[in-house]
């Protein structure tokens, strides 16, 4: 009973600390780019921070790599669950890409466009092509990125194949691949498929009897070893599907 009362206390405290820190980033996402560019992206990712907490979840990082991490990297992950919108941004300093309909989210859309997230129509060839271009001028201009190669939630189990964006830019500039598997414990809470709304998963992250998040990095993958994108996308996929036998089964 106290426990149970603590944790509602603590939440609803992670919720007022996620509110105030949700205004002040829409109010300044208000001002000229120039005036909020050396701050913004960091609190943006405190933003992700908190509401992370403020979920409830239990994130951890679970570093498997020997290597270092490169100093500029196209992070790929798996993505089983909404939580992974701000669960990877909470852990690492990378500009996202996500689907378009993000932009057109109220309070969240302005706020993810300020933070410089890329965005993509995953149903338009012409807005994957520009979307390409623009992940090569962030990697230009020094930003590290996340990519989702299934192109989408698409549950707890790999999909059939990963789409080739991140390699085809990863070959062209010659930055990493990053990758980074995912694994929620309770998969069926966090999980994100039909019927459910955000709304609701959000519930279900919060009300789940087992929190914890595990996302396991693993060593950087140069585009030196590989003659095109797909041998590279077809070793990288090999390895998930490793990951996956080790960590879902």
């Amino acid at each position: 009973m106290l426990y149970s009362l603590a944790r509602i206390l603590w939440l609803l405290w992670n919720w007022l600390e996620l509110a105030i820190i949700t205004l002040i980033l829409y109010l300044l996402s208000f001002l000229p780019r120039p005036l909020r560019s050396a701050y913004y992206f960091w609190m943006y990712q405190q933003w992700a921070r908190f509401f992370v907490r403020a979920l409830g979840v239990d994130l951890r990082l679970h570093q498997k790599n020997i290597h270092p991490l490169p100093e500029k990297y196209i992070l790929i992950a798996n993505h089983p669950s909404a939580l992974e919108d701000v669960g990877i941004p909470a852990l690492f300093p990378v500009r996202s890409l996500a689907k378009e309909e993000v932009r057109d989210w109220w309070w969240a859309g302005r706020i993810n466009e300020a933070a410089d997230v890329l965005f993509v129509k995953r149903e338009s060839r012409e807005s994957r092509h520009q979307a390409l271009e623009q992940m090569e001028e962030a990697l230009n201009r020094g930003h590290n990125l996340a990519i989702y190669p299934e192109g989408g939630c698409k549950g707890r189990r790999l999909y059939t194949s990963f789409r080739f964006g991140a390699f085809d830019v990863s070959l062209k500039t010659g930055v990493p691949i990053l990758p980074v598997f995912i694994h929620y414990e309770a998969q069926q809470d966090f999980e994100w498929q039909p019927p459910y709304t955000l709304l609701q998963k959000m519930w279900h992250f919060m009300t789940s009897r087992n929190s914890r998040a595990n996302y396991y990095v693993y060593d950087a993958i140069e585009p030196a070893g590989f003659k095109d994108k797909e041998s590279y996308n077809q070793h990288v996929y090999n390895l998930y599907l490793q990951w996956q036998a080790k960590y879902l089964e």
